[in-house]
């Protein structure tokens, strides 16, 4: 379970005022001290992310936030981080706690949820207190939704809390297979991936790894190589592989050497489709293609990291812009969560795989594009659309 990359996992952000209970719900339900217990407003700084295994669900992440009634300068940062969480998350828990007032807190972010299609249970917090029934029917009036029991100190609700969590899992959109239809039991399929600085000393790129364990998942005969050696791994196989996926960087040079009897496409593209939506991002590159030369281009990294000889977000793609549209084009990096609000200087965003990000990030973000009319695309998608193979690739 520990094993599982985070951006797979069930992200489940638990919501609320200061010393509502946040935490107490966190160690409950993970049977751990995982977040610091406090009578003092305003403990959690800082979300914190665990791990857990849960019943109906499988591999999860609890996320513990700040208070979103902070207040003061550092308060409204604490809220931001909250909020910034918020796009990471399937799943809101409310938890509340005594007696309503206008409850503008509460209604403001039910809409924000809202806004972002995630799902939210309400939480009548701290039930083993006295007079938690009559906040309970209060609460209830007041935001005019289902509000459920639950004691981190007694456990009472814990359980069909659980059961309620399960059961919005699994009608939510849960797209596992990466490599959807493209293969099947036993199909032979050669990843070509180059080992260049990019990639972590003795250790692969988690597009990679989990491309690999997805085929293997599905019986598939999976064989690895690097581009110099595609030669040879093709010339050893007595019929063509039933798909070839490279890395985007080497998409070119992989595409001339790709039997006519072989699909081909990239771990960028598996990625587009597995975490974002691949049709917008189709549209993003015909939009692409047809910038002017001083167009503005925003290029995303979901991954925070200290950029290498060759890279291919700030060193490849730029390059292959600058010579698509000349030196005039203006390019903007990003990373990690550093994602502006306003998109509305850009012509085209450029997102990498999000091999880091949740699906719902992902979607987070294109939605966001879409409603500033921006068009959004992918580093694969972006790739093959600049090198003129797009219609050559299978998306």
């Amino acid at each position: 379970m520990n094993q599982t990359a985070r951006s797979n996992r069930y992200h489940i952000g638990i919501f609320g005022r200061r010393n509502a209970g946040k935490s107490s719900l966190v160690n409950a339900l993970t049977g751990q001290e995982v977040s610091i217990v406090s009578d003092i407003a305003g403990t959690t700084t800082d979300t914190v992310w665990k791990n857990i295994e849960l019943p109906g669900i499988g591999a999860a992440v609890l996320a513990d936030t700040a208070g979103y009634d902070d207040n003061g300068a550092l308060g409204e940062k604490r809220v931001e981080r909250t909020r910034q969480s918020a796009s990471r998350i399937d799943l809101a828990l409310m938890l509340l706690t005594d007696m309503p007032d206008e409850a503008t807190y509460e209604k403001e972010w039910l809409q924000h949820f809202a806004s972002l299609n995630i799902p939210v249970v309400c939480l009548m917090g701290k039930s083993d207190n006295s007079n938690a029934t009559e906040q309970q029917r209060a609460w209830k009036e007041t935001l005019g939704c289902n509000i459920q029991p639950i004691s981190a100190k007694t456990r009472e609700g814990v359980k069909e809390l659980l059961e309620a969590m399960a059961a919005i899992y699994k009608s939510g959109d849960n797209i596992n297979d990466i490599t959807h239809s493209l293969v099947k039991e036993g199909d032979i399929v050669v990843l070509v991936m180059p080992q260049d600085a990019q990639a972590p000393q003795g250790r692969l790129i988690q597009p990679q790894v989990q491309t690999l364990r997805n085929l293997l998942d599905k019986q598939c005969l999976a064989m690895c190589c690097t581009p110099e050696h595609l030669p040879d791994m093709l010339a050893s196989l007595t019929a063509p592989p039933k798909l070839i996926i490279t890395d985007s960087q080497v998409f070119a040079q992989v595409e001339k050497l790709t039997p006519k009897e072989s699909l081909l496409t990239s771990f960028s593209i598996l990625m587009a489709r597995h975490k974002g939506d691949i049709e917008t991002f189709r549209a993003g590159a015909a939009k692409l293609l047809s910038l002017p030369s001083d167009g503005h281009i925003l290029i995303a990294e979901a991954c925070s990291h200290i950029p290498q000889n060759e890279d291919i977000g700030r060193v490849k793609l730029p390059r292959l812009l600058r010579k698509k549209f000349g030196e005039d084009i203006k390019i903007d990096i990003v990373s990690g969560n550093d994602f502006p609000d306003d998109l509305t200087s850009y012509d085209v965003i450029i997102h990498c795989g999000a091999c880091m990000f949740t699906r719902r990030h992902v979607l987070t973000r294109i939605r966001q594009a879409k409603a500033q009319n921006i068009a959004i695309t992918n580093y694969g998608i972006a790739i093959a659309a600049l090198t003129g193979i797009l219609d050559k690739v299978e998306i």
